[in-house]
Order: structure tokens, then C-alpha cells, then sequence
């Protein structure tokens, strides 16, 4: 279905294993989107570009241990925690989401790509108290859920102590950024470093490396209305 050139022109290093397993991927996401909203980019080049070379760029920027712990919060469609795996299938990956329907989907890709990963059902407030999600994993992911204010609340809970929050964002990162620092430092974060680069047919793209140097106080998260109306 997808280009594999394409693919490989952004992600070199895939082999032919990773490369049928985007291309089953690509395939059920079209499908699967005929019963259920999992996503607007259902042409096979933009479900390329836009969905897995944009989440296969924390590769470029991120390095992840071999065995490497990683939850993706607010995974929808399995961005980019889903991408990730296939690319590095030796990850001990989380996919995190509200919505029942999409880890059911995610459940059914999972088989048919012969991958395995850990599904949560849960509002990422609420696993992000719960113990044994709290502070257990080596990083947490997350590409287009909430501004960086907020969604440092809902994700670096997550993160144990020396690990990262990557945060996936858009043109307006350093503003988003900016407005979070106050946030990212009561929470137990520190920023490692910012990459700020173009993707072709996505335009500017930035990713965040958040680092966690302290334990996030118990109090945090806050339910999702008290973030909104008095993010940090």
C-alpha cells in the first residue's frame, strides 16, 4: 500500500521486517477508519509523512536504550508509541488512551503485526496516580494531545526519575515552551533540549526533551478541569 522508499528516505535504517509491518499498519489504519475516527490523513503517502515519519523523528533525536521502558499518553491511532515499536520492537511499550474503541483497534494491529505491547485503558489524570503506572517508565510520549503546560501534568507523573517526557510539537514550540517552564519545574522536569526542524509535508516540527530530575509531588496530577482552569 505505502511508498517504501518513501519511508526509508526519512528512516534509513528500517528493515524489510519494520517495512510490511507499516505497510499492514497503513492498510488497517484505512480500514479501521471506515468504522471508527482514528484519523484524517487516509492517503497512503500523507499517512507516510505525516503520521509515521513525523513519529519515527524522535528516533533522530531521542536515543532510547536497548529494553527501554515507554509510555505513549494519549496514544490514539498509535502515535507515536505504535511507530515506535515497529521500528524498535525491543521497547517495553505502554499505549495509553481514553477511548475503549481505539486500543480495541490498536489491539487488532497488534496481532497482525505479531508485536506486543501493553494497553491502559485510563484518562492519563488518573493512571498518572495510579502506583503502578506512577513513576515507572524510562520515557512518555506525546504528539498533538494538550499545550505543553497541561500536558506536563499529565505526563511527567509517568516518568521515574532520570527518564524523559518527549513531547512532540509544532510551529508555536517555543512559545508553548515558554509558557510551561514554571510547570515543567514543579512537576520534577528540567528541559535537556529542544530540536526545532522541517518535515516535509508537515512543516516545522520540534521535539522536546524534558528530563526528570526530582520525584512530581503527590498532588499532581490535578483532575483534567483543574489543569485547564489553573494550569501551572
Amino acid at each position: 500500500m505505502i511508498d517504501k522508499k518513501l519511508l526509508l528516505t526519512g528512516a534509513p535504517y528500517l528493515d524489510d521486517a519494520a517495512l510490511d509491518r507499516f505497510d499492514t499498519y497503513a492498510a488497517e489504519l484505512v480500514v479501521w477508519n471506515e468504522k471508527i475516527n482514528l484519523t484524517a490523513i487516509t492517503e497512503p503517502d500523507e499517512i507516510v509523512r505525516k503520521h509515521f515519519l513525523d513519529s519515527l523523528a524522535v528516533l533522530d533525536y531521542v536515543k532510547l536504550p536497548e529494553g527501554a521502558s515507554l509510555i505513549d499518553v494519549g496514544t490514539g491511532a498509535g502515535f507515536p508509541g505504535l511507530a515506535l515499536l515497529i521500528a524498535r520492537p525491543d521497547l517495553k511499550t505502554t499505549l495509553l488512551d481514553s477511548t475503549e474503541k481505539k486500543l480495541k483497534v490498536l489491539s487488532d494491529i497488534l496481532d497482525k503485526l505479531n508485536l506486543s505491547a501493553d494497553l491502559v485503558h485510563m484518562r492519563a489524570e488518573e493512571a498518572g496516580r495510579d502506583e503502578r503506572y506512577r513513576e515507572q517508565f524510562d520515557f512518555a510520549t506525546a504528539r498533538a494531545v494538550a499545550e505543553l503546560k497541561v500536558l506536563s501534568e499529565y505526563c511527567l507523573p509517568f516518568v521515574r526519575k532520570g527518564g524523559f517526557f518527549i513531547s512532540m510539537k509544532g510551529a508555536e514550540s517555543e512559545k508553548e515552551l515558554a509558557d510551561a517552564e514554571n510547570a515543567i519545574a514543579v512537576l520534577g522536569g528540567k528541559v535537556s533540549n529542544m530540536n526545532r526542524f522541517e518535515l516535509d509535508g508537515c512543516g516545522e516540527r520540534a521535539i522536546i526533551s524534558i528530563e526528570k530530575i526530582n520525584f512530581t509531588d503527590k498532588k499532581y496530577p490535578r483532575p483534567a478541569g483543574q489543569m485547564k482552569k489553573k494550569p501551572l
